[in-house]
């Protein structure tokens, strides 16, 4: 019977509480722009990668340890109705000169910005048809790409990460499809943790999401475990570099309010410049409880693009 009541009080814990759901309007234009980066800026939380932030986070390496965070992309992964994924090799050559050298490549057809373990750039998401910084769609969108605000402004990314397991938190190995993560829930685990953030980190949400990826893709994609609005205003309050996690979103979803959609979309890369990275592998970092570590990452030099598919490394 103890047990039972246990699991019973688990499952009530992790329930998710409609107190805890907040809805969202985006502010108007005026009240967002210019960016505290300065009007015309375009790499938002990008301007943290300093010579300083590198050093702080090379001073986090002990052992030397690389930890990948990038799921493998192949057919049988999860992926938007939407997008697809198609590879085909190619027998290019057997070339005629005595080593008899033959070569092979491979032919693509993907959304590569957004398909993945992928970074989220700031002409990925709009309020209507106004972007970060206030750059307007129609003025900035052409057919081969974006001539302001393209992934390729990004470059490299090496600062402290941060692993904030919700999961462990609550003590489960996946958190309850749709859970909201709240701000007592991050503040909790990072004391657990015995950590706290500092501006310009990369952090990462451990919700177990992860677990399902290439195995149970249905439930993968028909929602998720995240955080919700006010739990990324606490975060943009924190001023990382960017937040990621091993979901799809990086947010919870659907949201809680129906009537809005994906909002902590458009709070951190409309609003505030805040980069997301989406579908993290994380189950060797939450095994091995590595919680601070050395980040690592650089997405694709493709100009013009709204994101990139990229694999990560935390180095200990």
């Amino acid at each position: 019977m103890r047990h039972i009541s246990i699991a019973l009080a688990m499952v009530i814990g992790l329930a998710v509480d409609p107190v805890h759901a907040q809805s969202w309007r985006p502010p108007a234009d005026g009240q967002r722009c210019p960016s505290k980066w300065g009007a015309g800026d375009q790499r938002g939380s990008g301007n943290h990668m300093k010579p300083e932030t590198v050093l702080r986070a090379t001073r986090l390496i002990r052992s030397g340890e690389v930890i990948e965070l990038g799921q493998v992309l192949s057919a049988g992964m999860p992926i938007s109705s939407t997008r697809r994924f198609d590879m085909h090799v190619k027998r290019t050559f057997m070339n005629p000169q005595s080593n008899r050298r033959g070569s092979n490549e491979e032919v693509v057809l993907s959304e590569i910005g957004q398909v993945g373990t992928q970074f989220d750039g700031f002409a990925h998401q709009t309020i209507e048809n106004s972007l970060y910084n206030c750059f307007k769609l129609d003025d900035i969108a052409t057919r081969t790409g974006f001539t302001k605000l393209g992934i390729e402004n990004v470059g490299a990314l090496i600062t402290r990460g941060v692993l904030i397991d919700v999961a462990g938190l609550k003590g489960v190995d996946i958190l309850p499809d749709t859970y909201e993560i709240t701000v007592q829930d991050l503040q909790q685990a990072l004391q657990r943790q015995s950590l706290s953030l500092q501006p310009g980190d990369a952090v990462i949400i451990h919700t177990g999401w992860g677990r399902l990826w290439a195995r149970d893709n249905a439930r993968f994609m028909k929602g998720c475990p995240g955080i919700g609005v006010a739990a990324a205003e606490w975060l943009v309050r924190q001023d990382p570099m960017l937040v990621g996690s091993d979901n799809f979103p990086v947010e919870v979803s659907p949201n809680p309010d129906p009537q809005i959609s994906a909002p902590v979309h458009q709070i951190m890369l409309v609003v505030n410049g805040i980069h997301l990275l989406e579908n993290l592998k994380l189950d060797e970092l939450a095994s091995k409880r590595v919680y601070e570590f050395a980040f690592m990452m650089q997405p694709l030099k493709l100009k013009g693009a709204t994101g990139s598919t990229v694999a990560p490394i935390a180095v200990r």
